[in-house]
């Protein structure tokens, strides 16, 4: 396959995420984006990687997939801390919880 068809790909994985994290209002949904965004990017790495013929890029993204799951990790935390004082995962009210 050609590098183009990757790129291609992964600019439109990027594309769907970027309008999930600016759309939704659902923490969860929220987090998937960022997610496909963060594949997108995975993609783009292994991509070039391969096409010159090094092993940078799939090292690096290994450590990106290691970033994002710390990510998770504690995006999930917080949201379920959200949804155990207002009862509902939506983001709109993450102003309430100044202190």
């Amino acid at each position: 396959m050609l590098l183009n068809q990757f790129l291609i790909l992964a600019a439109i994985l990027f594309g769907i995420g970027m309008y999930g994290v600016l759309v939704r209002r659902n923490g969860v949904l929220v987090l998937m984006s960022v997610e496909l965004m963060l594949n997108a990017v995975n993609l783009n790495l292994i991509a070039f990687s391969a096409r010159l013929q090094e092993t940078s890029g799939q090292v690096f993204s290994l450590f990106v997939i290691t970033i994002a799951a710390a990510e998770v990790g504690v995006g999930l935390a917080i949201i379920l801390l959200l949804y155990r004082n207002f009862r509902s995962p939506d983001l709109d009210e993450v102003h309430q919880m100044k202190g």
